[in-house]
Order: structure tokens, then sequence, then C-alpha cells
């Protein structure tokens, strides 16, 4: 009885230091450094970044906490169990303990469930794709840039490259001459992806969320952006020679400034789609190769 009086003063002042300690922490603490919360009080950077960051932040929560249980177990069998001074022999052998067994099956079993479990949850939800999307967007993938057709606008942004910049630091690039993407802020975004040659990998850093773009097959990701700002992407999937080179911006821009730029590219003439006639793989699956003349 004595004991557990003592245990109960002792977890009070641990409950309470642990309290102090995470509400100092900052947002990119408590979010597990991930980009896209850096300072206090800004909104989400899309609807579906508080989720991955959760997931993310409570699974390593999880980990670390199995982690400093097993080498306290470890450490404690090293130094209650040493062999002392003046002792010979092997210690008393243990063949079978069924409580410890049972345990060391059942709870890794309990982990692994569960982190399928809440993957699967979350992963649902972030895959699922809009009935009605405010705004359709198609992304064309090619060595080694980025084409946007916005296919309610019937409007396109080609883009090339991304060019060194000669006068600024070793790696950097000339940031007006990279791919932009533009979004409307607090607006259900379908953006479909598709390659004309390789398998590239649409990812936007601070959305915390990226998907493969693959030959002969489109792939969508929905989301809704709502925090207005540009935010850098580039392609996660090794593709060639200039991989590095295959950047692009996201900028979230609100309603107006939306629509002024759609009007920018009407008037510098880029209307219509890019379609796939400039798509290098013409012997993919749902493809249809070039007829060969007769006798060839």
């Amino acid at each position: 009885m004595r004991n557990n009086h003592r245990l109960r003063w002792a977890a009070v002042p641990l409950a309470a230091t642990l309290a102090v300690v995470l509400a100092g922490c900052t947002q990119a603490q408590l979010h597990g450094f991930l980009p896209g919360f850096e300072n206090e009080g800004e909104t989400a950077v899309t609807n579906q970044t508080d989720r991955i960051a959760g997931l993310w932040t409570t699974s390593w929560i999880v980990l670390l906490i199995v982690g400093l249980i097993t080498w306290g177990l470890i450490i404690w069998t090293i130094v209650v169990y040493r062999r002392r001074k003046g002792q010979t022999g092997l210690p008393v052998q243990l063949r079978y303990n069924m409580p410890i067994e049972i345990f060391y099956t059942v709870v890794p079993l309990i982990l692994v469930v569960g982190f399928f479990a809440f993957t699967v949850r979350d992963q649902i939800e972030i895959e699922s794709r809009y009935a009605t999307p405010d705004v359709t967007i198609e992304v064309q993938a090619k060595q080694w840039a980025w084409d946007f057709n916005y296919v309610n606008e019937d409007v396109f942004s080609p883009g090339i490259q991304a060019q060194d910049d000669p006068n600024g630091a070793p790696g950097s690039r000339i940031e007006s001459k990279l791919p932009v993407l533009v979004l409307p802020v607090d607006k259900t975004i379908e953006i479909a992806l598709e390659s004309r040659d390789v398998i590239h990998s649409f990812w936007v850093i601070d959305f915390l969320y990226k998907k493969d773009v693959i030959p002969g097959k489109t792939n969508y990701m929905s989301v809704t952006p709502q925090r207005i700002g540009t935010y850098a992407g580039k392609c996660a999937e090794l593709c060639g020679e200039y991989h590095s080179l295959m950047l692009f911006n996201v900028e979230v821009v609100s309603q107006a400034d939306y629509e002024t730029y759609i009007q920018s590219l009407r008037t510098a003439g880029n209307v219509g789609q890019l379609d796939n006639q400039f798509d290098r793989n013409q012997n993919q699956p749902g493809t249809s190769a070039p007829t060969a003349p007769e006798g060839n």
C-alpha cells in the first residue's frame, strides 16, 4: 500500500513536467518537424496535412516508447545478471516462460495491426476523389519539366526544366523560369497525373504528399489548399540525367487572383489543352503504335 502511495506522488510531478514540456513545443516540434508547420497559429497548408502529420508523429511516439522499454530491459538485464567476481560456470538456464513468450508475441502483433489499421484509415480518406471538384488540373510530366492543363478553363501552362542561376549561389535556380501550378485557396482540386515518357513522381513538399506518375496510367490527387502561399515541388522519382532539375512551384492564391492568372494564359494564346501528341511512349498499353508500311 505504501509503495502505491509513493508511485502516485511520483507520477504527479512527472505528468506535470510532461505537460509543461509539450506546452512549450513549437508547431514544428509538435508535428514532428515536418514541412508546413513552421509558424504558430498558421492554417494547415491543405485539408490533409494535419492528418498526415498526426499519423507520422503518433507513430514515432509509439516507436520511441517501444525503443525505450526495449533498451531499458536490455540494460537492466546486463546490470542485474552480470557475472560477479568469483562466480564460475553458467547461470541457471530458463528454457520456457509462457507469460513472457505470450507477451513478446502479442504486443508486436498489436503494434503491427494498429499501425496497419490507422494507416489504412488515413489512406482511404486521403485517396478519396471528390465527386464534383471545383477545379480539375491535368499534369503532364516529361523529361525534365511539367505542363499544366487547366481543364475547366480550357487553357494550359507549358513548363521548361529548371535553369541554373549564374548570379546566385552554387546549385540555385532562376525562380521566375520554374513551371508554376496556380491553385485557388479553399477550393476542391482534382489533379490528374500523366507521363509522356518514364516514371516520375509529383511531390509538393509542404502538402506532405506525393504520387507516382506512370506512363500509360492516370493517377489522381484530391486536395483542398487552405493557406495562400508559394510551395516548392519536385520530381521524387529518379527519371534520368536531369532529374534534379525537374522542379516546379505551386502558388495558392485567392479566387480573384486565380481568375486573373487564367485570363493571362488566354491573353498569351495558351488556349486549349496539351494532349498526348507529344507522348514518347508509343508502345505502352492503351496506346496505338505507329503502323509500319506493308512489306517492311
